[in-house]
């Protein structure tokens, strides 16, 4: 499975993608388009993940779910589980929240389950990027190995901004973690400004529909070809058309190598 665009061919990862059991599926899917305003263009079931980002040429897609409870966290786990098994082209990451008490025995439980990082979103679960509580917690998951996928930015909120972020960096400079959507939903301009550090990658989700390819670019060259992944957000948008606006930024052969498929594959350790 591939994507060829100007006479190249190139192999791609999602490296954003939510998806939901099939009881609360168009629930969750509902509710996030609410919060954002924004028209759900599918519904995040996990086979229409698959047959959808399929459809694009897409092998491999980061699957995470949020939860909004700490009594949500083992069954979001194990559902992302379950489907890490079904579909071979998923990897999952494991959700959290902050009020686990027990740090060492639930990141164990992440660690056996096979998943292989962590997805936080603090406008959802109504927490500071940068709470004192929560310092421990990205250490640990430092120092087991597993990165940290973060909504990051929302200028209706502080609980997300790219300057939250890098409070946490500054204490935690090895901390390696991903600033979803270019660094910062809708506070693009201060993911540049506030935001910095070799251990953070940025994802190109739901930014691109909105932000101009000057700023896209801006934001990327900000943080680094190297430490840049293509992301659809999914189910918020067709992988087919975020594909499209990645293309439209106009990168070489080797930034598109590196942005589509090669760093996801180099941070997560596939050989395959």
């Amino acid at each position: 499975m591939s994507v060829f665009h100007n006479g190249v061919t190139y192999r791609v990862a999602d490296a954003h993608a939510h998806i939901y059991p099939g009881k609360i599926a168009e629930k969750a899917t509902d509710s996030v388009g609410g919060f954002y305003d924004i028209p759900m263009q599918n519904v995040g079931l996990p086979h229409v993940l698959a047959q959808r980002g399929g459809e694009a040429g897409i092998d491999r897609f980061l699957v995470c779910s949020v939860a909004t409870k700490v009594e949500q966290v083992r069954s979001i786990n194990q559902f992302i589980q379950e489907k890490c098994k079904k579909y071979p082209e998923f990897l999952g990451l494991a959700a959290w929240h902050q009020d686990i008490a027990d740090i060492d025995e639930e990141m164990e439980d992440i660690q056996r389950r096979g998943l292989r990082g962590i997805k936080l979103h603090p406008d959802f679960q109504k927490f500071r990027i940068d709470d004192e509580r929560m310092l421990p917690v990205y250490r640990e998951a430092s120092r087991r190995g597993l990165p940290v996928l973060f909504h990051t930015g929302d200028s209706r909120t502080d609980f997300s901004t790219p300057r939250r972020l890098m409070n946490v960096l500054e204490k935690i400079p090895d901390f390696t973690c991903i600033a979803a959507h270019l660094g910062g939903y809708s506070e693009w301009e201060d993911a540049c400004r506030e935001l910095s550090g070799t251990n953070v990658y940025i994802d190109t989700s739901s930014s691109l529909f909105m932000v101009s390819p000057e700023q896209a670019r801006k934001n990327i060259e900000h943080f680094g070809v190297d430490h840049t992944m293509f992301g659809t957000d999914f189910p918020m948008w067709s992988p087919k058309e975020e594909l499209e606006r990645f293309f439209a930024l106009g990168y070489g052969e080797e930034e598109n190598r590196k942005i589509l498929y090669e760093n996801f594959a180099k941070l997560f350790s596939l050989t395959e």
